[in-house]
């Protein structure tokens, strides 16, 4: 079967979505299937009925090579995460590195407090795909909902650079925006660092790092079902192995791309779980789906924050999947939990505020 991509231009194939989408709900439940159950979580219908129209059309998140890969998801974030949110301010710079200029986008909603706290963004994409653009509509949606600006900041991805060039620069994402309070019109004691996956996983290093450097941390980790742990297959990894938009081969297909061989897979600026101490970091909001192969380590990651005396909230969207935040565009639930996620950032930050 031909793939989607491959049979109508992005327009056409974002309108066929929406309307599916749209149908009345006992429609959209006969082209969905009968309500998936596992662990006494019921998948949301929008959820499933995204799952279906991929299989339908043939659409993975991973496919032969990363260049193809790549180009299928900047192309699937055009449908997927609704027409973009037009009364924000953005502005494009490039940030120094030792090896050259890092692209970053700086969003700015109306209306917004001066001095403004500030999320310094990660994107997801397993450390292979993914850009400031697949994440437009979400940096967007969190300027606008948090009330806050967001510097989305695109570090180098794998197989062309591989671990720990992400980290660094992660770490120099970070660094920049303190450095840069006044003129980026922010609250250097209000700066958070987030992600969704493998952006999750940076933001959390990025924490642990500028904690344990004794320079300025982050005021709040915001880590949507975030991958903490390379050392370890835990069974929601095996649970949710296929069939739930993330698998467990993509999850191969990343790790053989961001991994040099002979790494040390406990290594915490991999695996931040791993990390011999968890005292004193920032308070953090984890999110997990419900059906995702992630979803094990990332709560074991806020166990062990909480352990460690780490203020934690943990928001299980239990009937949702992988990649939701990116699919507000196409389903009310989407849109509904990623709200909630703008509120805790929101929620964390105002407690710090003057």
């Amino acid at each position: 079967m031909p793939k989607l991509t491959e049979r109508a231009p992005i327009p056409v194939q974002a309108a066929v979505l929406r309307a599916v989408v749209a149908l009345p709900k006992r429609l959209r439940r006969r082209i969905a299937g009968k309500p998936i159950v596992i662990e006494g979580q019921e998948l949301a219908l929008d959820a499933q009925l995204l799952l279906t129209l991929n299989r339908m059309s043939g659409v993975t998140l991973t496919e032969a090579d990363v260049a193809t890969s790549r180009a299928a998801l900047e192309a699937a974030a055009g449908m997927a995460g609704g027409k973009p949110i037009e009364d924000i301010e953005t502005r494009e710079f490039s940030i120094p590195t030792p090896t050259g200029g890092m692209r970053a986008r700086l969003y700015t909603p109306e209306r917004l407090d001066q001095p403004a706290p500030l999320l310094v963004y990660y994107h997801g994409g397993g450390w292979v795909l993914g850009s400031l653009d697949t994440h437009d509509h979400l940096a967007r949606f969190l300027a606008r909902h948090a009330g806050l600006r967001v510097l989305s900041v695109d570090y180098r991805l794998a197989p062309e650079h591989p671990f720990p060039a992400a980290v660094d620069d992660a770490i120099i994402g970070f660094e920049y925006a303190h450095a840069h309070a006044d003129e980026l019109g922010i609250d250097p004691a209000r700066i958070a660092v987030g992600g969704d996956s493998a952006g999750g996983n940076l933001a959390a290093v990025v924490a642990q790092h500028a904690t344990r450097s004794g320079g300025l941390a982050p005021a709040f980790q915001l880590l949507i079902y975030p991958e903490v742990d390379f050392s370890v297959r835990r069974r929601s990894r095996n649970l949710f192995a296929d069939g739930f938009f993330l698998t467990s081969a993509d999850m191969d297909f990343f790790e053989a791309h961001y991994v040099p061989v002979g790494t040390d897979k406990s290594d915490p600026r991999l695996s931040p779980l791993c990390a011999d101490d968890l005292t004193g970091l920032p308070a953090a909001c984890i999110v997990t789906a419900g059906f995702d192969p992630l979803r094990d380590s990332g709560e074991d990651y806020a166990a062990a924050l909480k352990k460690a005396g780490v203020p934690v909230v943990v928001q299980r969207q239990g009937d949702l999947i992988h990649g939701f935040v990116n699919f507000i565009g196409v389903g009310s639930r989407f849109r509904d939990a990623t709200l909630e996620i703008a509120s805790a950032l929101r929620t964390g930050l105002d407690l710090l505020a003057p």
